[in-house]
C-alpha cells in the first residue's frame, strides 16, 4: 500500500465521498503565521517591561537583603552576610524597632497565647482528620505559624503594657483601618443603591476623595487636626482640647492617620460595592418584603450572599494597598511620636535614607512575606471556602 493510500484509509469518510486527500502539508504564509501568534506578539512588550521593572529589582533587592553595602568614594562594597540583616530585626539591636519591646508577658497575654494556640492546633487537627492533602497542610502550617507568631508579639507588647514596633503598627493600619473602611463603604453603598432622591449627587461627592493625591490628603488632615491654628481650632477650644497635641500621643496619632486613610479609601470600596449591590435582582428583595422579611433578614439572606465574592475581592485589594502605607505617616507625623506611627514601608525608607541598604531590603522582604502569607490565607480561607460552599 502506498503512502497516499494509507492516508486515505485513515480517513474513510473522505474516501467514500470521493474527496482526494493530499499528503503534502500546506505551507503557511508569513501573514498567517503572524496572525496565529498575534496574542504572543501583543503580550510580549508587557512581559518584557514586567521583567525589567519588577523581576530585576526584586532579585537585586534580595541580593542586598543578604549583604552589607558600604558606600564610599569612587564606588561601593558589597559583602555577603547571610541572614544577619534579618536576625538583627528579630533578635538583634533592631528588634525593638521591628517587633517591639519585650519584657515579661502579663497574665492576659498568657491567656491569649494558650487560647490562640489551642484554637490553631484544633484547626490543623480538624483539617488533617477530614480532607488532608500535603499541599494544603503545608499552606495551613505556614498560616498557623504566622498567626501564632503575631499572637506572641501581641501578648508580649500590647497586652503586657509594652510598645510594639513597625510590624504591629502596620497590622493596626491594615486590620483596623480596612475594617472601618469596609463597614462605612458597605453602608454607603447600601444607602445609595436604594430609591432615594439625589443619590447621583451623593455618588459623585463620595467619589471625590479618591481623586486626591495621598500627599495632599496628608497635609490637609495635618492642618485640620491642628488644635491651635487649624480651621477647627475654635471647636477644639470649645470642647476643652485647645492645648491638646495629638501628635505627641501614640494612639491619637495612629487614630488620625486611620481617619485620613479611611477618608481616602472609603470611596474605592463604596464604588465597587455599589455596583455589586445594584446587580442584585430586585424581585428577590421585593418577594422577601411581601413575605414579611425585615431589612436585616433581606441583607443577610439575599444581598450579602450575592455581593460577598465582590466584597472579598475588594477587601483583598485594599489589604494589599494598606500594607504599603507610607505617605500619610510620613507627612502627618514623620513616624512619630518616636516610632509610634511608623509603618514597615516607612521603616524601610528611613533605613534607606541612612544608606543602610541591606537593612532596608531586609525590611522590604519581611513586609513582602507578611503581605503574601496574610493575603493568600485570606483568599484561601474566605474566598475559596465561599466558592466551594456555593
Amino acid at each position: 500500500m502506498t503512502k497516499d493510500n494509507q492516508n486515505n484509509a485513515t480517513r474513510p469518510g473522505l474516501a467514500l465521498a470521493g474527496i482526494a486527500v493530499s499528503s503534502t502539508p500546506r505551507r503557511v504564509s508569513i501573514s498567517e503565521w503572524i496572525d496565529q501568534r498575534a496574542g504572543t506578539f501583543f503580550i510580549t512588550p508587557a512581559v518584557v517591561l514586567i521583567l525589567i521593572f519588577s523581576i530585576f529589582p526584586l532579585v537585586a533587592s534580595l541580593i542586598l537583603a543578604f549583604s552589607r553595602v558600604r558606600l564610599g568614594g569612587g564606588g561601593y562594597k558589597v559583602r555577603f552576610v547571610g541572614f544577619r540583616n534579618f536576625e538583627k530585626q528579630f533578635f538583634g539591636s533592631e528588634q525593638y524597632h521591628f517587633l517591639g519591646k519585650f519584657t515579661e508577658i502579663s497574665l492576659m497575654g498568657w491567656v491569649l497565647i494558650l487560647v490562640a494556640g489551642a484554637g490553631i492546633l484544633w484547626w490543623l487537627y480538624k483539617f488533617c482528620s477530614t480532607r488532608f492533602n500535603l499541599l494544603g497542610f503545608v499552606g495551613r502550617s505556614i498560616t498557623a505559624s504566622m498567626a501564632f507568631g503575631l499572637v506572641l508579639m501581641l501578648a508580649a507588647t500590647l497586652l503586657s503594657g509594652n510598645r510594639f514596633g513597625t510590624l504591629g503598627v502596620t497590622l493596626f493600619y491594615v486590620f483596623v483601618g480596612c475594617a472601618i473602611q469596609f463597614g462605612i463603604g458597605l453602608g454607603l453603598a447600601l444607602l445609595c443603591s436604594q430609591q432615594i432622591r439625589g443619590k447621583t449627587f451623593f455618588r459623585i461627592v463620595f467619589f471625590i476623595p479618591l481623586m486626591i493625591t495621598p500627599i495632599g490628603i496628608g497635609y490637609a488632615f495635618r492642618m485640620l487636626a491642628d488644635t491651635t491654628k487649624g480651621p477647627f481650632s475654635p471647636v477644639w477650644q470649645w470642647v476643652g482640647l485647645g492645648e491638646y497635641s495629638w501628635a505627641t500621643s501614640a494612639w491619637a496619632a495612629r487614630s488620625f492617620i486611620i481617619i485620613a486613610d479611611s477618608w481616602q479609601w472609603i470611596p474605592f470600596i463604596f464604588v465597587i460595592l455599589l455596583a455589586a449591590c445594584e446587580n442584585v435582582p430586585r424581585d428577590h428583595s421585593e418577594a422577601a418584603e411581601v413575605d414579611g422579611a425585615s431589612g436585616w433578614q433581606i441583607f443577610r439572606e439575599i444581598t450579602w450572599p450575592q455581593i460577598m465574592p465582590v466584597a472579598a475581592s475588594v477587601m483583598l485589594i485594599r489589604m494589599i494597598e494598606a500594607f504599603k502605607i507610607i505617605d500619610l505617616p510620613n507627612i502627618m507625623t514623620s513616624g512619630g511620636p518616636g516610632i509610634a506611627t511608623e509603618s514597615m514601608s516607612l521603616h524601610s525608607l528611613f533605613a534607606w535614607r541612612t544608606l543602610d541598604l541591606g537593612q532596608s531590603a531586609a525590611i522590604a522582604y519581611l513586609l513582602l512575606f507578611v503581605t503574601v502569607v496574610i493575603c493568600v490565607s485570606f483568599f484561601n480561607l474566605i474566598v475559596l471556602q465561599y466558592v466551594r460552599k456555593s
